[in-house]
């Protein structure tokens, strides 16, 4: 009888065909093909660790793209919006300083450019009277602290005619307004120092109320000179502020 392990190709047909089993494999011929086996699974998975360190690669660095786009985009809307600040704070800056000069006015002009000036706005009024030595005096002073200050309106007005029957005795007159509220008045020929005035005793009593800025920490000295201090209105004044006053009311219950 034919050995059916025989390498034959008569047997190859018989194995094929199912009539005799597949021949034994020899343990050589086994050990082979497992050693073939573990290089190709090892083989395989050295692949898939390449592949996976490949997808790390390109997901960190995916990640790093990702991260720098959102911190540029936060670093561009940070600077867009400390754009747009700096942008309104300057608008807001440039829409005060519209002043800068002192501005005449009459008695009809008195309630639009004084009593609505408009919201955190000073105003300084100084009435006068043209022939008074010390009314000159201190129209110059104001019309350089309205250039060093542009965003208080200085306003200068006749005393007749912005206030009619105004009295000569309390000229000059200096009247701080703010947001339609008299602050405080220096009235007479002795205020900010009479005829000896200088202009930084003025900017230290406007100053004093918030009317203008400076530098100075204490009240410039004076020597002998009047007292530069503003003084309480006469009940006359008084009563011819409180009728413009009333005059300014009616006038806005009118529009």
């Amino acid at each position: 009888m034919q050995d059916p392990n025989e390498d034959t190709e008569w047997n190859d047909i018989l194995r094929q065909k199912g009539i005799i089993p597949e021949k034994e494999k020899s343990e050589y011929k086994k050990g082979e093909e497992e050693l073939l086996e573990l290089l190709e699974e090892a083989s395989a998975n050295v692949q898939k660790a390449k592949e996976g360190k490949a997808t790390q690669a390109s997901s960190l660095k995916e990640l790093d793209k990702l991260l720098d786009e959102v911190a540029d985009d936060d670093e561009e809307r940070a600077r867009a919006a400390y754009r747009a600040k700096r942008i309104a704070e300057m608008k807001a800056e440039a829409a005060k300083k519209q002043f800068g000069e002192v501005i005449n006015i009459t008695g009809n002009e008195y309630i639009r450019e004084i009593n609505q000036a408009g919201e955190g706005i000073f105003v300084v009024l100084h009435l006068y009277r043209k022939d008074l030595p010390i009314c000159a005096r201190l129209q110059q002073i104001m019309a350089s602290l309205a250039k060093k200050n542009p965003t208080t309106k200085f306003v200068q007005s006749v005393s007749q005619s912005c206030i009619p029957n105004y009295p000569d005795r309390n000229l000059p007159t200096v009247f701080i307004y703010y947001e339609d509220d008299i602050k405080t008045q220096f009235v007479g020929p002795t205020i900010f120092g009479g005829l000896s005035m200088r202009e930084k005793d003025v900017e230290w009593e406007l100053s004093r109320h918030g009317a203008v800025k400076t530098n100075m920490k204490e009240r410039p000295k004076h020597g002998e000179s009047a007292a530069p201090f503003g003084i309480s209105v006469t009940e006359s004044t008084r009563k011819l502020l409180e009728e413009k006053d009333k005059g300014s009311d009616s006038d806005s219950d009118s529009d």
